[in-house]
């Protein structure tokens, strides 16, 4: 049983999840933002890593994407069955960047990155005022 488990969550069944918490979703040029990663395992043991977040900049007129900026977080973490974690977030926004509006929007992107098996991945709107 232990094995067919191992194989589901290598596949992405049964697989640890990670979802980026935000204070808030609304945020000044030059703005920290400080929120952190909660990390929920899966149905077997799985050692993490590295969690790779990039802030992208969405033109809503074309769809296209531009990674702004990103932040890496190495770990060699075992994620027990069922464990939950949390993992500090803290993000400086720079002030160059144009506000939201109905041509750009912003998101954060998360994925959590495994020794084996799938990612995991989150995403996050977030208003640039």
């Amino acid at each position: 049983m232990m094995l067919l488990r191992k194989y589901m969550s290598l596949l992405g069944v049964g697989s640890a999840l990670i979802d980026l918490i935000l204070p808030k979703d609304t945020y000044s040029r030059g703005e920290t933002i400080n929120g952190h990663f909660f990390i929920k395992g899966g149905i077997t043991s799985q050692q993490l890593k590295r969690i790779e977040c990039d802030l992208v900049q969405v033109c809503n007129v074309t769809g296209d994407e531009k990674v702004i900026d990103n932040t890496m977080i190495l770990s060699s973490k075992e994620l027990n069955p069922e464990e939950n974690s949390q993992v500090s977030f803290t993000f400086q926004l720079p002030d160059t960047i144009p506000a939201t509006s109905e041509r750009t929007s912003y998101r954060f992107k998360t994925r959590l990155t495994f020794k084996e098996g799938v990612e995991s991945k989150d995403q996050d709107l977030i208003q640039v005022i």
